[in-house]
């Protein structure tokens, strides 16, 4: 009986989002900026990272100067990512979740009416997404090893990875986007592996269609087509959805190495 009772406790037990302090980039928009109203709403306290000056300043605003941190930050630059870090854990303490939204995309055929792949364009997409997302990682896990264990899970820290659909399911044109995004999956399992013995997690979630302002880019018509490649529902992802699963992730300390597919069980056509 006393057995089934610690099982039963160990179950319930969950690295609680009050109090914490989280990172999380490409706050000023889309799913940054969901990611950022939720954790934010379960009582965490917020480093936002963005280039936007003005949109982190209006995020910063609706959410609250005493609980958030702002930085304008480069995620591709290393000064101004540990600059931003320092300034958070001087107010709020220990990092215990990162969570890594900034990127951009991209659309060219590697090569396009007789001209081959802009190889700028290229390096621009890999850089930001990945290399950039690599470089928020490993500065914030530095940091993390160095926590007090959580009271309850026993772990330091979870890192959380914007990866998306096209990593797997790359479409015409996505050659740089879907490179940078499959990068981001591959890095889950070695990075979890890596600080195994740090107690901090790793995990990537692989959002489909979002309604974010990346998709107010896109024709109606191109809109309605991508809807047919979903099964149930058959509508565009909230930001908050994805946010909502951000949360669940920082809380279950089971959930490591994996990547999480959010796409309404879409597969996308070629």
């Amino acid at each position: 009986m006393k057995e089934r009772l610690s099982l039963c406790l160990e179950r319930r037990r969950s690295m609680q989002v009050e109090g914490m302090l989280c990172v999380v980039t490409g706050a000023g928009s889309g799913l940054g900026r969901a990611t950022a109203r939720t954790l934010h709403k379960a009582g965490a306290n917020l480093l936002l990272m963005d280039l936007n000056q003005q949109k982190l300043h209006e995020v910063q605003s609706e959410l609250g100067v005493e609980t958030t941190a702002i930085a304008v930050a480069n995620v591709t630059d290393p000064d101004q990512v540990e600059a931003g870090l320092e300034t958070a854990i001087g107010r709020f303490g220990f990092i215990r979740a990162a969570i890594n939204c900034a990127g951009i995309s991209s659309s060219a055929k590697i090569v396009s009416r007789g001209a081959a792949h802009d190889f700028e364009l290229w390096r621009r997409v890999l850089d930001i997404n990945l290399s950039g997302t690599f470089n928020v990682m490993r500065l914030a896990a530095a940091r993390m090893i160095g926590n007090e264990p959580d009271p309850e899970t026993g772990e330091r820290g979870v890192i959380v990875n914007t990866a998306s659909i096209a990593a797997e399911d790359g479409q015409k044109g996505q050659a740089a986007y879907a490179a940078s995004k499959a990068g981001i999956v591959g890095l889950t399992l070695p990075v979890a592996r890596d600080l195994a013995e740090h107690s901090v997690r790793c995990v990537a979630i692989a959002p489909g269609l979002f309604k974010t302002e990346l998709f107010e880019q896109i024709s109606e018509k191109g809109t309605e087509a991508l809807k047919r490649a979903l099964l149930y529902p058959s509508r565009m992802g909230h930001p908050e959805e994805f946010a909502s699963l951000v949360k669940v992730v920082i809380e279950n300390p089971y959930l490591n190495g994996s990547l999480l597919r959010l796409d309404g069980g879409a597969r996308l056509p070629a």
